[in-house]
């Protein structure tokens, strides 16, 4: 498999469209390459059942990730009955990557909803989400501070998420669906701004790698990554 224009090491073309919508409180639309993912944050004045509680005066974040019908070569079904385990596993992983971004007991006693709607996937849609998705967060937290619902910003660190695989023996960053597709390892890997890691998804799909690979392509995430965070800043300001 040939790749396309990109060197090994180079990002596909990444693009962040502050307030995309009107309605909510923060809202972007990222294009990574062909990938595309429309990112909202919406506020709630009140917690999860099961964090209610005279003494609870931490906030929370609640994460939902879902492809549109239209967004792959054929249709893909709506979820009307239950999350699938792919679509639960990913909005896990975006909900913990963002909740690694801020201090909940600055946030206060409310809940906060990040909505990721994969309008078109052309690989790296779980990444791409949780990079766009910071930047609707930031902005949906400097409104609730904007507005007098909080008193400082719970944002306290910046966060973005890329991919990174092995193709043919060649560590690769930012894999596009045929690649990804046709990938020996894939790995997804969530940093934060002070070069720690949030999470590593790392898998073997179609064979075994090295501990000099395995750490080639952590290498080669994190200067992805760092790329990502300017992309974000840029968007912001």
């Amino acid at each position: 498999m040939v790749r396309d224009t990109r060197s090994e090491e180079e990002l596909r073309e990444t693009i962040i469209t502050k307030d995309f919508l009107e309605n909510p409180l923060g809202s972007v639309l990222i294009e990574t390459g062909k990938t595309k993912v429309i990112c909202t944050v919406m506020s709630e004045e009140s917690l999860p059942p099961w964090l209610e509680g005279e003494d609870v005066e931490e906030g929370w974040l609640t994460a939902r990730y879902g492809m549109l019908p239209g967004s792959g070569d054929s249709r893909i079904k709506r979820e009307t009955k239950g999350v699938r385990g792919r679509t639960k596993e990913i909005q896990r992983l975006i909900g913990r990557s963002l909740r690694a971004a801020l201090d909940m007991e600055v946030l206060g006693p409310r809940t906060l909803w990040v909505d990721c709607d994969v309008i078109q996937a052309d690989g790296g849609t779980r990444t791409a989400s949780i990079t766009g998705a910071w930047v609707a967060l930031s902005l949906a937290c400097q409104r609730l501070l904007e507005g007098g619902k909080i008193d400082d910003s719970p944002v306290v660190r910046q966060v973005a998420a890329t991919s990174v695989g092995l193709v043919e023996d060649k560590v690769l960053l930012d894999l596009c669906y045929e690649e990804d597709f046709s990938a020996q390892v894939d790995m997804n890997v969530v940093m934060e701004s002070d070069g720690d890691y949030i999470e590593i998804q790392s898998t073997g799909e179609d064979g075994v790698y090295s501990r000099e690979q395995h750490d080639e392509m952590l290498d080669m995430a994190e200067e992805g990554i760092k790329e990502l965070f300017k992309v974000q800043k840029d968007a912001l300001h």
